[in-house]
């Protein structure tokens, strides 16, 4: 018997040249895998006693003689994940937990939650950084002399906005590997803390524009660093079945510091001339609470692996697990897959780590969805809201404490609305909520434009529907982009060039975001503020058909397993959503043709079809 690849090489078949069995077996291997292109698991290549064997020789010699049975065990459920139950070498503990944790999928062990709650936290900076500047728009201006209304003030005035935003995506994220490299995981985030703890309280301080510009400018860098760092650690302590949800939670704390932003802004508005000051200055607060608490949390068990601390990595992954048992199934899982990323980079050194972002079809292609939903949300246009939603409310006939205060709401909104994502990312999927969303943001944002044009009647006539139409939009982008962009970036590159990937993923996400922030309020004085929604109301469009042809799939899979998902070529994935999944759309949503079949997907896991060639055999 010899042993056959199949067209991708990623399953083995033992077949005889003389056997219709074993050959109808290949052809179901090769048509499965061509088909569907099957999510591999690579301690299926050998059999049950050399996969536990494999993972004893494994903890004998990093230093762990004392799992190794527990590892021979973990082993064989990695290897077989969906039939444990049948694994006859499991204690009747570790099988009740592996059941436990089938059937209760959120539960975990406190360290868990705390860690990623801990992490999110430091995402509210940003959150809060945004609307500080929103309500300071109304008054910082005149007390540095630019805001007589001339294109040099809107420029200054877009300047000292968006420089946080171009220092994190320039600066800020490309100094994530050297600073995760020697400080570790938790290191960085300690030390970014410390950065956006002291530059919103210098900013609070500053005597002139260009000193809260130079506050401002670092403060980007250390917003940069955080924003490539914090998704990627939850991203490595959280279980596959609801990684999203729980690295969703960034987002979450993201909207979270927006609203508690416009908050410190309503309650400090009646301050008088320092009222600025403090809007930005209390921007430290969620900063202070991460830096407090982060050497409590457990480094990042694939950060130790990575760095030859194998057998410290395992302790980390223990605290993070439910059960040995489950620790020691995921952190060999990773070990094996990290040993095969290892055997492909070679060695490689930063920089070349970062031209195969760009070099290696599988890396390019998660390279395109990163950067993808990455620039679709600074091109559906939230963030010109985040910004300037006081002073575009004020334009609108509001006046400036009714601006706050409708502010004040367009957090709460996101708040609430991106709640319930929490628990539709990792069951309806990160490509679908983006692909319903975005054409219904095109529609709200090009609504609210046009209703600015409302020259009749109070103004309350005018501002009721462009209140309305941004609120709408706002849900929208809480149940869609906002959760997935920096959850599908932190998860879609693999361990050798997640820092790289990530790095480029945000620079795309901050420079834009700058960018955004730096032209808008020059478009208003040339465009008005309905051409400028309008303008981006377009951009959703674009963004769309971007999503549909460069984001894929990435639910419910483990970080090791996404690798496959973008084995398939670009130009095969679109031609497989244009030619099946958008006829069964429409059909089955537009034409309400509730019995049309859902066609196979191009990505599925294989356990069936291993179980069907096994049958076969």
């Amino acid at each position: 018997m010899s042993e056959k690849l199949n067209d991708y090489g990623d399953e083995k078949i033992g077949t005889s040249d003389s056997s219709p069995n074993h050959e109808l077996a290949e052809q179901a291997g090769r048509r499965s895998s061509v088909a569907l292109n099957i999510v591999e698991n690579p301690l299926k290549r050998v059999s049950q006693p050399q996969a536990s064997a494999d993972a004893m020789a494994f903890a004998e010699a990093n230093g762990m003689p004392e799992h190794a049975a527990l590892f021979g065990r973990a082993a064989a459920v990695a290897r077989a994940p969906d039939s444990f139950e049948a694994i006859h070498d499991l204690t009747q503990e570790e099988r009740a937990a592996l059941i436990y944790e089938r059937d209760h999928k959120w539960h975990g062990p406190k360290m868990l939650w705390y860690s990623i709650g801990l992490c999110a936290v430091g995402a509210a900076t940003q959150g809060w950084d945004q609307t500080g500047s929103n309500g300071a728009n109304l008054s910082f201006p005149e007390a540095f002399g630019i805001h007589n209304g001339t294109s040099r003030d809107a420029w200054l005035v877009g300047l000292i906005n968006s420089i946080i935003f171009l220092t994190a995506g320039l600066i800020g994220a490309f100094i994530t590997d050297p600073l995760n490299h020697y400080l570790g995981r938790r290191g960085e985030i300690f030390l970014t803390g410390l950065c956006l703890t002291a530059t919103p309280i210098g900013s609070g301080f500053a005597k002139s524009w260009q000193g809260l510009f130079a506050a401002r400018f670092i403060m980007g860098i250390g917003i940069g660093a955080k924003n490539a760092t914090v998704p990627i650690y939850s991203a490595e302590m959280a279980p596959h079945r609801i990684r999203g949800a729980l690295v969703m939670f960034w987002q979450l704390w993201v909207v979270a510091g927006i609203f508690l932003g416009f908050c410190a802004n309503v309650i400090v508005k009646d301050t008088g001339n320092i009222s600025w000051r403090l809007q930005l200055g209390s921007a430290f607060i969620p900063s202070f609470v991460l830096i407090c608490g982060i050497w409590f949390c457990p480094e990042s068990p694939r950060w130790l692996m990575k760095h030859g601390h194998i057998a410290k990595g395992f302790r980390s992954m223990d605290r993070l697990r439910a059960h040995p048992i489950i620790a020691a199934r995921d952190y060999y899982y990773s070990y094996v897959i990290y040993e095969e990323e290892l055997r492909e980079a070679k060695g490689s050194g930063y920089f070349q780590r970062m031209w195969d972002c760009f070099a290696i079809p599988r890396i390019r292609r998660a390279n395109y969805g990163a950067s993808t939903v990455m620039l679709a949300q600074q091109m559906c246009g939230i963030n010109i809201i985040s910004f300037y939603s006081s002073t575009i409310f004020e334009q609108a006939g509001y006046t400036s404490d009714q601006a706050l205060y409708a502010s004040l709401g367009y957090g709460a909104i996101q708040v609430v609305f991106t709640i319930p994502t929490l628990f539709l990312i990792d069951t309806k999927g990160r490509r679908t909520l983006t692909m319903i969303t975005f054409p219904l943001m095109c529609i709200f944002l090009l609504a609210a434009g046009l209703s600015l044009l409302n020259k009749t009647g109070s103004a309350g006539a005018q501002i009721g529907p462009v209140v309305l139409f941004i609120y709408l939009f706002t849900i929208m982008y809480s149940l869609g982009e906002g959760p997935v962009a920096f959850q599908y970036s932190a998860e879609v590159f693999p361990t050798i060039q997640r820092e790289q990937g990530m790095a480029w993923a945000v620079c795309i996400n901050n420079t834009f975001a700058g960018i955004l922030s730096l032209t808008f309020p020059r478009m208003v004085q040339v465009m008005t503020q309905t051409g400028a929604f309008g303008f981006y109301a377009g951009l959703n469009l674009i963004a769309w058909g971007m999503i549909f042809c460069f984001v894929r799939e990435t639910k419910q899979l483990t970080l090791e397993e996404i690798d496959q998902v973008f084995q398939v070529p670009t130009k095969t994935f679109i031609h497989h959503e244009i030619t099946k999944t958008a006829p069964y759309v429409i059909k089955r949503y537009f034409l309400f043709q509730k019995n049309t079949p859902k066609p196979p997907g191009i990505i599925e896991k294989g356990d069936n079809v291993d179980r069907m060639v096994e049958k076969m055999h």
